[in-house]
């Protein structure tokens, strides 16, 4: 037993012996690390699961506290309707200027959309690349032309099959990074000035390719459980036409939440009857927290409408940025785009990767990554519903390693973006995962870092911040 489970298992017997009563407050984090001679990253681990068991409940601003019999009080999720009201903002500088505040401030990571490095096997994967880079003087360029490497486009449809999605590996064409996979996907299905049906909140890197090629979003509302609303999206479908529809069914940034497969079956029947493609972001597909890997719109397919875009960014290493696309009836055109656009991704990357696949444990290392993730998950939101005031709700994260946060209303993302930059920390304004001021007063945030002390100060001093401006 881990030392954060017998910690919680010695509370809970207390609780249960009556030496903590209900409605009654427990030791401090910070005294309990005093009391029990341990860190505050184990505090908060034992203390996160003694409120996933309904032991105790955090209150904001005031610690920890045993719940009173009766049900467990399960945090709200967001709602995500968004009304008819257009925004002027703009998508892409208010990304590229929050990412330049992450780098040139060295500022606390909350809002940065990039997973931990420190949890990739990067050193290894260098070696494969070094040694390959020794073993071929030289590289012929025609090593390196569209599809990808035959190894590598093998080990992922190896992993497909793997996980019940039979995927012929000549569908498969490498890209770099899934940006590139969904980019070049929206070139083969649409045109400029065509309209694309996107979630809403929606991944910011969607918007980015739509605003990219000259195309119009129309914002579909989301449920944080369920995924997209099927039935608004069949209305607007009655109602104009539509060139293609961009999702993520699984782990969606920023919702995290997993669709269910009925769900992601009628989707693809919904778009299938006429004809309409859709672009599938599975870029967390390996970050799940259930026992399996989740299903994609892929399996669904029986027409090849579905465009799959991944990579290897999230789960293995960002430095090489690795992803593929399986376009269906569109691949002719995804290959011809990929040679037009970026003519080859580098070959070096590609094998390195492949060899790790072939012989290190990369199902080891995601065990891990997944667990790490996970509890870190707990602890954030636990911290979350602990500092921030009441009117504050959270997404419940299945997978991937970020968290929708809905703020009092009359708190402004944007504001609280820069007081919160002025004090060294870093969030995800809820205007960068809409085309229109829909999310002013939602946040996203990043518990994928080490959870540490400077982590908790940097919830706190937000959630103060977020209590003054409400």
């Amino acid at each position: 037993m881990k030392l954060y489970e017998k910690l919680a298992d010695e509370i809970e017997s207390a609780v249960r012996r009556g030496v903590f009563a209900a409605g009654e407050r427990i030791p401090s984090v910070r005294k309990a690390c005093q009391q029990h001679g341990v860190s505050i990253k184990t505090v908060l681990h034992a203390y996160a699961v003694l409120e996933s068991r309904g032991v105790v409940e955090s209150r904001p601003q005031s610690g920890y506290f045993v719940r009173e019999p009766g049900p467990a009080r399960a945090a709200r999720s967001p709602a995500s309707a968004p009304p008819a009201v257009a925004s002027e903002v703009d998508v892409s500088r208010l990304v590229l200027s929050t990412l330049r505040s992450i780098r040139t401030n060295a500022a606390m990571p909350l809002g940065s959309p990039y997973p931990d490095p420190s949890l990739f096997p990067w050193r290894r994967i260098n070696q494969y690349a070094n040694a390959i880079a020794r073993r071929r003087a030289s590289w012929n360029l025609m090593d390196d032309l569209p599809p990808g490497n035959p190894e590598l486009m093998r080990q992922i449809a190896r992993r497909y099959a793997e996980n019940g999605v039979p995927v012929d590996p000549d569908e498969i064409i490498i890209t770099v990074g899934a940006t590139e996979a969904i980019n070049l996907s929206l070139q083969a299905v649409a045109k400029p000035g065509d309209t694309v049906a996107v979630e809403s909140p929606t991944y910011y890197a969607m918007l980015h390719a739509i605003e990219r090629l000259g195309m119009r979003a129309i914002e579909v509302p989301t449920h944080p459980a369920d995924g997209i609303d099927l039935d608004a999206l069949a209305q607007i479908l009655a109602a104009r036409k539509i060139a293609a529809c961009m999702v993520m069914p699984n782990f969606q940034n920023p919702l995290g939440f997993q669709m269910p497969d009925e769900r992601k079956k009628r989707l693809v029947e919904l778009l299938g009857a006429q004809d309409i493609p859709v672009i599938e972001n599975d870029v967390y597909q390996e970050l799940y927290f259930g026992e399996s890997r989740p299903s994609t719109l892929k399996n669904f397919d029986s027409k090849g409408l579905v465009l799959h875009c991944a990579s290897f960014s999230k789960s293995l290493t960002a430095s090489y940025r690795i992803g593929w696309a399986m376009p269906g009836r569109y691949r002719a055109q995804v290959e011809k785009l990929k040679f037009l656009n970026t003519l080859t991704t580098p070959s070096v990357p590609q094998v390195a990767v492949a060899d790790y696949l072939r012989q290190d444990g990369y199902d080891r290392h995601l065990r891990h990554v997944r667990r790490v993730y996970r509890q870190q998950a707990r602890i954030m939101t636990a911290m979350v519903q602990r500092f921030f005031p009441a009117g504050t709700r959270t997404s419940a994260p299945q997978g991937g390693y970020v968290l929708w946060v809905e703020l009092p209303e009359r708190v402004d993302s944007m504001w609280l973006y820069q007081a919160a930059l002025a004090r060294g920390i870093t969030i995800g304004p809820g205007y960068m995962f809409s085309t229109r001021n829909v999310f002013r007063h939602f946040i996203r945030l990043n518990y994928s870092y080490p959870w540490t002390a400077q982590t908790e100060d940097a919830l706190k001093t937000l959630g103060e911040l977020v209590a003054q401006m409400a």
